[in-house]
């Protein structure tokens, strides 16, 4: 009876929020545990395989869930069933095709859903790594890499079989690379494709093999490959050579060659996208008084006036001095300056005595009256930038 019957979402293991992937794999999950043909003669694991598939069945439908959801077991009593399910349960609509082709794989061993396509394949992908500095980043630059990469054997051209001899039809899946294995189950006859274990998905069979390639028809041969690293490439980011890969099968094209970039650090400079950053140190006196500072950058020196009066962690920016977008060379980014002020750590005494006639004039010197407060001497204060041209004029 319905008040007998389990809740589904309770059969399957699943909340009431589980969406169609998990229902899916959870019901995969119970239904390879208690399948009938993986416990045979045991009707406790029948019946509970039975009760999944039911479960499943319901859950998996939009509609019948909702009406579970709402009526629970009592949406489907009196009329639901005559479908040729189990205990008169309609599984019409319940797509199990992809779920038992899962398990039926594992009963015969090869746990493959499908089996090897026969047509034209890509080859596979190579993946190699280059180092380049910070400016042939920014630049761009030609580099060459050694990759060893599978050729055709010139030998057997490719076939694999011994010269003279060709390979044959495979006799078990007739050249077709794949074999169909029927299964019977509650749901009827279940075929499940897999790629046939004889010719491992050729079609051929080599009786007597290449000595050169041991029948794989391929050769390795080491090659030089030129890699243009466009400019603006960052660290990590990755190069595409179309078809510089290993062979394809069957007529399939090669993979692609796949160029990772590592860029060195920079002694001085830092970056952040396509902007540049680094920081210039400037003395006392020019931040003071202002001055011309060369500022190096990837494009060279260029001249930039401190203006008088800097402070120190003063940022500036260099336009069009950062790095060019990797997709248009002619946009580029900026180049920001720190400035900051270092503090001289050793002094002639002639540089000393400056500093203190300075500090004269401009009222804080330990010496004079009132130091210490913040008083004045009783001379009328001058602007700062005029006390500093006054000590550094005389």
């Amino acid at each position: 009876m319905a008040e007998s019957k389990r809740d589904y979402y309770e059969v399957l293991g699943v909340g009431k929020d589980a969406d169609d992937a998990a229902l899916k794999k959870a019901y995969r999950q119970v239904a390879k545990k208690y399948h009938p043909d993986m416990n045979p003669g045991d009707a406790e694991a029948e019946k509970k395989f039975k009760e999944a598939s039911e479960a499943y069945a319901v859950l998996s439908d939009p509609e019948k869930r909702r009406q579970y959801d709402q009526f629970g077991h009592a949406a489907f009593e009196g009329g639901a069933g005559g479908a040729g399910g189990f205990g008169g349960f309609d599984f019409s609509g319940a797509d199990f095709s992809d779920i038992f082709g899962d398990i039926f794989g594992d009963l015969f061993g090869g746990g493959a859903r499908r089996g090897r396509s026969q047509g034209p394949m890509k080859g596979m992908n190579v993946r190699k790594s280059v180092r380049v500095t910070f400016e042939e980043a920014v630049f761009g630059c030609e580099k060459e890499l050694d990759v060893v990469l599978k050729d055709p054997c010139p030998k057997c051209n490719g076939t694999g079989a011994k010269p003279g001899t060709s390979p044959e039809t495979c006799p078990k899946c007739g050249g077709k690379g794949q074999v169909v294995y029927t299964q019977q189950s509650f749901f009827g006859t279940v075929q499940n494709v897999q790629t046939c274990p004889q010719c491992g998905g050729t079609g051929k069979i080599i009786r007597e093999k290449c000595s050169d390639c041991q029948g794989t028809g391929y050769v390795s041969n080491r090659k030089k490959i030129a890699v243009t690293i466009p400019a603006g490439i960052d660290n990590g980011q990755s190069i595409r050579i179309r078809e510089k890969g290993e062979p394809g099968s069957n007529g399939g094209p090669r993979g692609d060659l796949l160029v990772e970039v590592s860029v060195s650090r920079h002694p001085i400079f830092q970056r952040q996208d396509m902007h540049i950053f680094s920081t210039v140190p400037i003395s006392f006196a020019q931040a003071a008084l202002g001055a011309d500072v060369k500022i190096k950058t990837v494009d060279g020196e260029v001249l930039y006036t401190v203006k008088p009066g800097t402070k120190t962690d003063t940022k500036v920016r260099l336009k069009g001095k950062g790095v060019p977008s990797v997709r248009n060379s002619q946009v580029r980014g900026d180049h920001y300056v720190t400035l900051v002020i270092q503090t001289p750590e050793k002094l002639s005494a002639e540089a000393k005595e400056a500093l203190r006639r300075f500090d004269e004039l401009s009222g804080n010197s330990l010496n004079s009256a009132g130091a210490g407060n913040g008083t004045s001497t009783g001379k009328k204060r001058k602007g700062f930038m005029g006390k500093m041209k006054e000590a550094f004029d005389e």
